[in-house]
């Protein structure tokens, strides 16, 4: 079964169609997880393969049509938007480095739901430094095994597939490992502070055999060309869904501002009120920017785009980290409250600065992007 055909410009108003459909449920998704049946509801509206080509079952959206889909979605919730990111980063990488018979079999699946995707990457030891994973890939007996512990996988509970990052002794290798294979086996993960629907995991593998053929790219590439593939439409996905977070915010903290009286006075007559508003809608304003340009660089296959991604995803999302704060501060007990969308915006924000890639080794990319820019090379003296 493929995802039906849509143009990329027809899938931001589906996108806006389905969450407001959905929006009075999501609070509840933080105790129950987003359910099986919203996932297939973004599936058949074409969302879940909102970028993978029409050829490949998907609807072929361009950048900027699927940043707009993940800014939409993530306007109502950032675990849904999560869930599109981790399908797009495994449907990337296959799409990059996957061969024509992967291809065949993956591509079709993630975009119609009939598979879920998780992208088991981060372990104990290696989180910002992916370089550091322990999990073991080898070849036995014509296959391939896997061994290894996973710690926090979005939707990692629900996947079908993961795309699993591992060493051996041809390097770090990146693996699709189907979840119903014997030696998987997961751990669901609660009391986040922040994505609580997006169905987090532990994943073990132990001892796990899969064909050889299930292995992207040679090992060696598995790091430096099949996650790294991954990780920039990750960061690409993230930034444009902490947009839409930030500019969700602004909306609901103005409607606020505007009808609410306190005494006799309304708390858009304090300047200090109206002063905060003008801040947030300028930070959100700016996170736009800066995913608009990636997409523009994106789309035409600018080598700065993946630096454009990192600046973009950092931009964003420390812009709805503030704005989500200040929107809280704002509706006062009414953003505290059970259920508040802004008070589970600013838990996610959050979360937000810290997945794919943390704010400090952003800052740290985009300064050595800038530096080498200008002719600095580290160890060399000018």
């Amino acid at each position: 079964m493929s995802a039906p055909a849509t143009t990329p410009v027809a899938l931001p108003a589906r996108a806006t169609a389905l969450v407001d459909a959905l929006r009075a449920d999501a609070a509840t998704w933080e105790s129950t997880g987003v359910p099986d049946g919203v996932i297939a509801d973004l599936a058949a509206a074409g969302l879940l393969g909102a970028d993978i080509p029409t050829a490949h079952g998907g609807s072929g959206a361009d950048p900027a049509g699927f940043g707009e889909v993940c800014a939409r979605v993530g306007r109502v919730c950032g675990s849904l938007r999560a869930l599109l990111t981790v399908q797009g980063m495994v449907a990337a990488a296959v799409l990059r480095w996957g061969d024509a018979d992967q291809r065949a079999r993956w591509l079709p699946a993630l975009a119609a739901g009939d598979a879920v995707a998780g992208f088991a990457a981060t372990e104990a030891g290696a989180g910002t430094d992916l370089s550091a994973v322990a999990t073991r890939v080898g070849a036995v007996s014509g296959d391939v095994a896997v061994s290894g512990h996973k710690r926090w996988i979005t939707f990692g509970e629900r996947a079908d597939v993961f795309l699993v990052l591992g060493t051996g002794t041809g390097g770090h290798t990146a693996v699709l490992v189907e979840a119903d294979r014997a030696g998987v086996s997961r751990t669901p993960v609660s009391g986040q502070l922040g994505l609580r629907g997006a169905r987090l995991a532990d994943v073990r593998f132990d001892a796990v055999r899969v064909p050889a053929a299930n292995v992207l790219a040679a090992p060696g590439f598995g790091l430096s060309h099949v996650a790294a593939v991954a990780l920039d439409h990750g960061r690409h996905s993230v930034a444009w869904g902490c947009a839409g977070l930030a500019e969700a915010c602004v909306d609901e903290a103005a409607a606020h501002a505007a009808t609410r009286v306190q005494g006799d006075t309304a708390l858009a007559e304090h300047q200090l009120v109206r002063a905060a508003l003008g801040r947030m809608a300028v930070d959100a304003a700016a996170a736009r920017g800066l995913c608009e340009r990636a997409a523009r660089l994106r789309a035409c296959g600018d080598p700065g785009s993946v630096v454009a991604a990192i600046a973009a995803k950092h931009g964003a999302s420390r812009a709805a980290a503030t704005v989500a704060r200040e929107a809280v501060r704002l509706l006062g007990a009414a953003g505290c409250a059970p259920g508040s969308a802004v008070g589970r915006h600013a838990r996610d924000a959050a979360v937000f600065e810290i997945i794919e890639g943390s704010a400090h080794v952003a800052e740290l990319h985009v300064g050595d992007d800038l530096l080498a820019r200008h002719g600095f090379r580290a160890g060399r003296r000018p």
